[in-house]
């Protein structure tokens, strides 16, 4: 594993007002953002999307990193599971403790990959690829771990040639400000430890530069929203996005932020069914992948477009914009359900 250094923190704003009842003010949800660039050692061909394709070969890697019984499909069962980094980040046990949520089959994971929204396919030799990596709470502390595991995957190889590549170079992200740091080089072999994280009170601050009457969301990868038992495929209505940003932000907070969240849930949707879609574009693409893991295909399409809500959304504002760095809906960890606040042509939220 990198030597890791420590190096001086970037102080986060002091705190702002509250200011709406829909504030995210939950103290130990924070996310941290990582760019990591890679450099092929061969020709290298990859999917158009490139979520499915660096997503498998980290779980691969990092199992083969950490894992004493790396031949079992499943973590269910192995005594080390607790404690094990594979096992939270990737299978994250439901804890025999959890207050809330305990009909949960799948607890959502703590990391999201963020692959490049081009769809580019072949890399020559010496030619770089960039990817964005959030954690979230606790998964935090295992930046190192992610590190070496894509370094390990460089050696194994990427896609199905399993063209081998190089770790160039991971940078810190302000995930409001895009500010950035180096947090490691090839040349140095080194992992600084860089804080340039987000909390609650930094999104309830950002949220008050958007729009309180009009806002238009860009659904920027596939974006997978259940209403009913079915995934909406047009649209979506406003309550819609807020139901599926409620679950991910309360379950994120209670399984890797340290506790729940305390809102209205009731009442927020209800106010959310009173905000007017107006105008959508956003449609159902399919996107497909094959899961080595689970021995089988995966239908992982979703909602790509824009869609413009108008209505009273002073107080969705924060909300909204956490739905932007941390994504929504299934499959996030793929790099599905990212999305983009907007104000005419004006970007007011990360993903410019």
């Amino acid at each position: 594993m990198p030597v890791i250094r420590a190096s001086p923190s970037v102080p986060n704003p002091p705190p702002a007002p509250r200011s709406s009842p829909l504030a995210f003010h939950h103290p130990s949800l924070t996310i941290s953002l990582y760019r990591f660039t890679i450099e092929a050692l061969a020709p290298m061909r990859l999917p158009a999307y490139k979520g499915g394709v660096l997503r498998g070969g980290l779980g691969v890697a990092l199992k083969r990193m950490v894992c004493f019984q790396p031949r079992t499909p499943a973590c269910e069962g192995c005594p080390l599971r607790i404690h094990c980094p594979y096992a939270y980040l990737f299978e994250t046990p439901l804890p025999p403790d959890a207050p809330v949520l305990r009909t949960y089959k799948r607890i959502p994971l703590p990391f999201v990959l963020e692959p490049p929204l081009d769809d580019r396919t072949v890399y020559r030799p010496g030619e770089h690829l960039s990817f964005n990596l959030v954690l979230i709470g606790r998964a935090r502390n295992y930046l190192p771990y992610f590190i070496v595991a894509f370094q390990e995957l460089g050696r194994l190889g990427l896609g199905k040639g399993r063209t081998p590549y190089r770790l160039r170079e991971v940078r810190a992200v302000h995930p409001l400000d895009s500010a950035e740091q180096v947090v490691y080089r090839a040349e140095e072999g080194v992992v600084q430890e860089i804080e340039l994280s987000v909390n609650g009170e930094d999104v309830n601050r950002a949220a008050l530069e958007l729009p309180a009457e009009r806002i238009c969301i860009r659904f920027l990868s596939p974006t997978r929203l259940k209403h009913r038992g079915d995934y909406v495929r047009h649209g979506p209505p406003f309550h819609v996005l807020v139901r599926a940003l409620l679950r991910r932000l309360s379950s994120l907070a209670v399984f890797h932020g340290g506790g729940r969240w305390e809102a209205d849930f009731t009442g927020i949707i209800e106010r959310a069914g009173k905000v007017r879609l107006v105008r959508s574009d956003a449609l159902w693409q399919e996107w497909r992948r094959y899961s080595s893991r689970q021995q089988q295909d995966m239908d992982l399409g979703g909602l790509l477009g824009e869609a413009l809500y108008e209505g009273e959304l002073a107080e969705f504002r924060p909300l909204l914009l956490w739905g932007s760095l941390v994504h929504v809906g299934k499959a996030t960890a793929f790099g599905n359900g990212k999305v983009q606040v907007a104000r005419g042509k004006r970007q007011v939220a990360r993903g410019e």
